[in-house]
C-alpha cells in the first residue's frame, strides 16, 4: 500500500469520527416501557434492574393523604440508558434527580419516563430519587384514578394490598416480580398509630405529636408483595421451636379474639418447615386490618387480613379462617422467596399454597379429612358450571381473570395428582429439593 495523501487523511479522519460518533449514539437507547412480560406487556420496566428502594412517607394527621414522600432507588443498568421509565400512576412528583442531579420526567398513564442529564453506561450504579405528595388512586387535581389495589385509607387506619400491579399507586417503582429487591420503609404516623411493614422492626422515634417507625426488610421483595398498615395495633410476640419470632399486630378493639385465632401458626411452622424447608426470612408474623377484607394476601414477612378473619372467614372463597392462615404462610415459601418470573405461571403460587391447606388439615385431622378436601376441590372445579365458564388449565389463565379458581383448585390437585402418582416418599422429597434449590439462588 502507497502513502496517503494529507486530503486522504482528513477525509477519513471525518469518516471516523462521524462513524464512531453515530455508533455511540445507536449504543444510547431509552430503557423499555415493559419488562417482558407477555401477559401483561405494560407491567414492568426494561434497561435497568434495581437493587434497593428507601420509602419515606409521611402520613397526614387524618391518615387520608401522603403529605411528603421520597423513594429512592439503587439500580443496575443493563444497557447504555438515555431515558428510563418508572411504573407510577396518580401522585404530584415535586423533583426527580438522577445521581444528584435533576431529571426531566413525562408522565401518561402508569409510565413516567425519566431522562438524565448524562447516559447512564451499561453495567453502572444509579440512583434515582422522587419526591413526591398527594392522595393515592387520584391524579394531581384530586381525580380517581380507575385502580383497584394498592394503599387504601380506610377511615380508621390504611393498609396496602399490591397484587398484581397496585405499588405504583403509592410509590415509583419496577412494577413486577422479575425485579425483586432490598426495602427500607421510614413511615412518619402521627401519634398514638402504629406503622407495619415488611421485615425487621429497625427503629421507633417519637418527634412530639409524631412518631416515625423504620423497617428493614433485607431478603430480596417483588414489589407487590410489599405493605404499610396503620392503626392502633398492639403487638403480639411468640417464638417457634426453631427459633423464628413471630409478630403479630391486632387492632386494640379485637385484639384478644385475634390471638385466639391465630393461635397455631407457630404449630403451622413447625409442620411446614420438615416439607418445605427452614423459614426462608428473619421473622413472620400477621397484620389485621380494622375492616372486613374479601381477600388475605402473602405480604413477605407480615401477612394481610382483614377483620372478618376473626368471625371464622378469611376470603370471600369461604374457606376457614385457620385453612387460609395456613395458605398465606405456605405462600412466604411458595410466592415469596420463590417468585415466578411471570404472571402466567401464577398457579405456581397459588397451587402450592392451596395444596398447603391440604397438607395442614392433613397433620391436624387425618388423611381422610385431607382427602374431603381435595375431593371437594375436584368437584368445584369439575362442575357443570365450572365447565360451561371455560375454566382454564392452571398455568394458562385468562389475562382478565388472572385469580380464577383454576389457578388455586387445579393447581392444587395437579401436585396432589403428583402425589399419588409417585408416592409421597418420593413426592416429599421433590418437595424439600425444589425449597432447597431455592435457597441456593
Amino acid at each position: 500500500m502507497g502513502w496517503i495523501t494529507k486530503g486522504q487523511l482528513r477525509v477519513f479522519v471525518v469518516v471516523w469520527v462521524i462513524v464512531t460518533a453515530t455508533m455511540a449514539v445507536s449504543a444510547q437507547s431509552p430503557g423499555d416501557a415493559g419488562i417482558g412480560d407477555d401477559f401483561y406487556p405494560g407491567l414492568g420496566n426494561g434497561g435497568y434492574d434495581v437493587e434497593s428502594y428507601r420509602i419515606e412517607v409521611v402520613v397526614s394527621d387524618d391518615l387520608a393523604a401522603i403529605t411528603r414522600a421520597k423513594t429512592t432507588l439503587t439500580a443496575l443498568a443493563t444497557q447504555s440508558l438515555s431515558s428510563f421509565n418508572l411504573d407510577f400512576l396518580g401522585m404530584t412528583v415535586d423533583a426527580v434527580r438522577v445521581n444528584s442531579a435533576d431529571a426531566r420526567i413525562a408522565r401518561e398513564g402508569r409510565e413516567m419516563t425519566v431522562t438524565p442529564q448524562q447516559t447512564i453506561p451499561d453495567g453502572e450504579a444509579f440512583v434515582v430519587e422522587v419526591e413526591y405528595h398527594g392522595v393515592p388512586g387520584t391524579d394531581s387535581d384530586g381525580d380517581s384514578l380507575d385502580f383497584n389495589n394498592g394503599w387504601f385509607h380506610y377511615g380508621g387506619g390504611v393498609l396496602v394490598a399490591s397484587e398484581p400491579d397496585g405499588s405504583a399507586a403509592w410509590f415509583p417503582c419496577n412494577d413486577h416480580p422479575l425485579d425483586k429487591a432490598l426495602f427500607d420503609f421510614v413511615i412518619d404516623v402521627p401519634a398514638p398509630y402504629v406503622a407495619v411493614a415488611n421485615g425487621v422492626l429497625e427503629n421507633v422515634e417519637k418527634d412530639g405529636e409524631r412518631i416515625v417507625y423504620t423497617w428493614r426488610m433485607s431478603h430480596p421483595m417483588a414489589t407487590y408483595l410489599t405493605t404499610v398498615n396503620i392503626n392502633t395495633f398492639v403487638e403480639q410476640r411468640e417464638v417457634t421451636d426453631s427459633g423464628l419470632v413471630i409478630r403479630n399486630y391486632f387492632p386494640l378493639a379485637i385484639a384478644e379474639q385475634a390471638a385466639e385465632t391465630f393461635a397455631r401458626q407457630a404449630e403451622m411452622i413447625a409442620t411446614f418447615e420438615p416439607l418445605f424447608g427452614p423459614f426462608p426470612f428473619d421473622v413472620y408474623g400477621v397484620v389485621v386490618a380494622d375492616v372486613p377484607l374479601g381477600f388475605a394476601l402473602e405480604t413477605q414477612t407480615i401477612s394481610l387480613f382483614g377483620r372478618n378473619v376473626i368471625s371464622g372467614t378469611a376470603t370471600g372463597s369461604g374457606a376457614s379462617s385457620e385453612s387460609v392462615i395456613a395458605h398465606e404462610l405456605a405462600h412466604q415459601w411458595f410466592g415469596d422467596s420463590l417468585t415466578p418470573a411471570t404472571w402466567r405461571d401464577l398457579w405456581l403460587n397459588e397451587g402450592f399454597a392451596t395444596y398447603a391447606q391440604a397438607l395442614w388439615t392433613e397433620a391436624t385431622l387425618g388423611r381422610s379429612a385431607a382427602d374431603r378436601m381435595m375431593v371437594s376441590f375436584y368437584s368445584q372445579i369439575s362442575s357443570p358450571l365450572d365447565a360451561a365458564r371455560g375454566t382454564a388449565a392452571p398455568g394458562d389463565p385468562p389475562p382478565d381473570a388472572l385469580f380464577n379458581r383454576s389457578v388455586y383448585l387445579r393447581g392444587a390437585w395437579v401436585l396432589h395428582a403428583l402425589r399419588l402418582q409417585i408416592g409421597d416418599e418420593a413426592f416429599f422429597r421433590f418437595a424439600a429439593r425444589v425449597c432447597v434449590a431455592i435457597r441456593l439462588q
